[in-house]
């Protein structure tokens, strides 16, 4: 968060080279929303570089509460976007490297954010319990996460024949794998099970939340699972799942 506010009001001051800070009101902040429109920039992007001004001013100046009449775009709800457990297997099948058959099964099978599976060490995984330990998570958070039979198999293969020392997935020079790397893996396998859809690695974690649901999982043990930290962010695979549609008799 602190990288991106300050990458974003880095924009922002050079955009009023000539001004200075205290003289910058709201009708600056609209030309420059309006001119970052006219980039495409994303809803997103455009509340960040909000968030930052008004972190500028608020908290670092330690001004009083300002820009009240800043109007902000819309948050879209986007339903996630998941795969079929038929693609998923698909995907897994069609690797034959142990290494990037191990990385897919896990992003799925413990519905792990592309940044937790580079941190992951093997010292997180628990064979014994059948668990694996996600250390300082999204919001610095530790959780625990479920670990599948197939995929503890898939691990110790490739274990004894790349050989990591500190983390589960090295590169080739020691070190974290890289998550351009994680990316690509994840496409190239879509490629080869012929799925047209666009999936990243994070379609995997989707997947992952939506199957356990349509599974009879309950919502509670799915947050703790993901490490959403409100039920709220879980709830939005109830609109995904197939659960409550199999039931209606299409009029058709």
């Amino acid at each position: 968060t602190a990288k991106t506010y300050v990458g974003m009001f880095e924009g922002f001051i050079n955009h009023y080279k000539n001004t200075p800070l205290p003289d910058i009101g709201e009708n600056e902040i609209r030309n420059y929303l309006s001119h970052q429109v006219g980039l495409g920039r994303s809803d997103s992007m455009l509340n960040q570089i909000i968030n930052s001004i008004k972190f500028y001013f608020e908290v670092v100046l330690g001004m009083p509460n300002r820009f009240y009449e800043i109007e902000r775009p819309l948050k879209k709800e986007k339903l996630p976007e998941v795969l079929s457990k038929k693609e998923v297997i698909l995907m897994i099948n069609s690797i034959t490297n142990a290494k990037h058959k191990c990385i897919v099964s896990l992003l799925y099978s413990a519905g792990l954010r592309r940044g937790e599976i580079l941190n992951l060490k093997i010292s997180d995984i628990d064979s014994e319990r059948m668990q694996i330990r996600v250390e300082n998570a999204k919001g610095g958070k530790d959780r625990y996460t479920i670990l599948g039979k197939s995929v503890l198999n898939d691990l110790r293969t490739y274990f004894k024949l790349w050989k990591p020392k500190t983390y589960l997935f090295e590169g080739q020079h020691g070190g974290k794998y890289s998550a351009k790397s994680v990316l690509n893996i994840v496409k190239r396998a879509a490629s080869k099970a012929k799925i047209r859809k666009n999936v990243v690695p994070h379609m995997l974690r989707h997947s992952f939340a939506t199957h356990l649901l349509e599974d009879g999982v309950n919502l509670r043990q799915i947050q703790l699972l993901v490490g959403h930290n409100s039920s709220k962010t879980t709830e939005i695979y109830t609109h995904v799942a197939k659960t409550s549609m199999i039931l209606i008799k299409n009029p058709l």
